[in-house]
């Protein structure tokens, strides 16, 4: 039998409870659909940015709020790997490993994180600063490897040296070395 990538639920979110601002919010989330259960992923994600993560104690409470199965959220939340199942370090690396990753060296980039952080994928460093996880396409074929960190995309990561760069910066709250995609991202000016 398979298990769900869950901690035990003592380890889980203990009472959880919206505000009454989340409340408000969520009314306006599923007003802009014509059925609640369209609502699930807007509402899985305001709920992770507050938690940090998805519990199943979350997963439940969406659930009632949504007036659906929680089957159904858990679904949804073990489908997409945006959503959180465990706690994660301060920086979650997401690094793509499907074919164009895969042929761009991605391998090579995974290799290098785990032995510059000292982790392996699925691990958080001790400090709480980085989780490793490997994810399928992120949608940035043409600038391969890549990975995500948090929301913001980190492409062209094919030497050992981007690779320390980035994690250095990433360590101590610096701003990131550009790279070459910067073109497209960055204007003249910054």
């Amino acid at each position: 039998m398979a298990h769900f990538p869950f901690p035990a639920e003592e380890e889980s979110h203990a009472d959880v409870a919206w505000s009454d601002a989340q409340t408000a919010e969520i009314r306006e989330i599923i007003a802009r659909y014509p059925e609640k259960k369209a609502a699930v992923m807007p509402v899985l994600w305001m709920a992770q940015d507050h938690w940090g993560w998805l519990s199943l104690n979350v997963i439940r409470l969406v659930a009632k709020t949504l007036e659906l199965p929680p089957s159904h959220v858990l679904s949804v939340a073990t489908f997409y790997t945006m959503f959180k199942k465990k706690p994660t370090g301060e920086h979650l690396i997401q690094v793509c490993h499907t074919l164009s990753c895969e042929l761009g060296g991605s391998e090579m980039l995974i290799d290098r994180i785990r032995e510059k952080l000292g982790i392996e994928v699925g691990e958080t460093t001790a400090d709480g600063k980085f989780t490793l996880e490997r994810v399928e396409c992120l949608a940035a074929c043409g600038s391969a490897p890549m990975c995500q960190v948090g929301t913001d995309y980190h492409e062209l990561l094919n030497s050992h040296e981007k690779i320390d760069a980035f994690l250095d910066a990433l360590a101590q709250g610096t701003p990131l070395p550009r790279t070459e995609m910067d073109q497209w991202t960055y204007s003249q000016t910054s």
